[in-house]
């Protein structure tokens, strides 16, 4: 659960901080008219300025706070066998997804993982832990790398932060509302806005901010499935399986930080109410439908051999 409540404070302490901000140079004020109603029109605009400002401020950010968080150290000019292997293979994937060639990256963790972010898809970041090189084979290791260009090349950063920027919309709109009942319902207050309004607004924000990123945590793990197809692609439905067969018998939790866990191939495990708020389906759920889409598609390939034959 910790895990899962510092990766939403990210986008929560960027709301309360522009919040508090506003605020202090009373940008807000304009939103209470004269002291009896809300002007839902300008707080609905207010909100989508903000909500999506803060996301899109994540995202512009996010290479540089995965490097500085993992210790990510950039590959310029490989220094070793590894290091070659490591960026012409990201290049020649990158290049059959269609995307510009990625920032290469190795982070020191003894886990068995990698990430990809950026705001562009043709200016990514492609990292991988030392742990992944030292205990992955070639073909694992190549299928995880597919992995990832297949989240940059499908544009799921930007759209995590599309979906997160309407997830902030709602929370400050509905926020601000429910702050603004309990002023005038409860408190009685008959003009401009009581420390009612300001306590139960940022209470509100945290709550809804919780529950409304289920929404988020759902796309999440519905673009892990997209991105094993992805990696099936180009790095062959066998290694992308194998992979994530060695993934799954990875023994211990993975260990990237709290605020890069939703962006690793491999995330933690949650059950019952918990499951809402995983960034990533089971390995099992992954391997078992990766192993239909290969199945389906070797059938469907037999079928359309057959038929040329005649």
């Amino acid at each position: 659960m910790k895990r899962i409540m510092l990766f939403l404070a990210t986008n929560i302490a960027i709301i309360l901080v522009l919040s508090v901000t506003l605020r202090i140079l009373g940008v807000e004020r304009i939103l209470d008219e004269q002291g009896v109603g809300l002007d839902l029109g300008s707080l609905l605009v207010f909100a989508a300025l903000f909500g999506f400002g803060g996301a899109f401020i994540s995202l512009a950010i996010s290479k540089w706070t995965a490097k500085r968080m993992t210790g990510a150290q950039i590959i310029e000019r490989p220094k070793n066998a590894t290091e070659q292997w490591l960026t012409e293979t990201v290049r020649r994937h990158a290049r059959e997804a269609g995307i510009g060639m990625p920032e290469v990256a190795i982070y020191d963790s003894p886990d068995i993982n990698a990430f990809a972010t950026g705001a562009n898809r043709n200016k990514a970041l492609v990292a991988v832990s030392s742990g992944l090189l030292k205990d992955m084979s070639r073909n694992e290791a190549e299928a995880v790398l597919a992995h990832e260009v297949s989240h940059v090349a499908n544009g799921d950063m930007v759209t995590l932060a599309l979906i997160q920027g309407v997830v902030n919309t709602f929370v400050i709109f509905l926020s601000r509302v429910i702050g603004h009942l309990v002023d005038r319902v409860v408190f009685k207050v008959e003009r401009g806005h009581g420390p009612a309004f300001w306590i139960t607004t940022i209470i509100a924000e945290i709550v809804l901010g919780i529950l409304a990123s289920a929404i988020v945590f759902w796309f999440s793990r519905r673009r892990e499935f997209r991105a094993d197809a992805g990696g099936a692609r180009l790095a062959g439905g066998g290694n992308m399986i194998a992979a994530l067969e060695r993934l799954r018998l990875t023994a211990g939790q993975p260990h990237l930080p709290d605020r890069m866990a939703a962006f690793g191939i491999n995330g933690a495990i949650g059950q019952g109410l918990k499951r809402l708020f995983m960034t990533h389906p089971p390995l099992e759920e992954r391997i078992a439908a990766l192993k239909t889409r290969v199945l389906n598609q070797g059938e469907q390939g037999e079928r359309s051999a057959g038929k040329s034959s005649h």
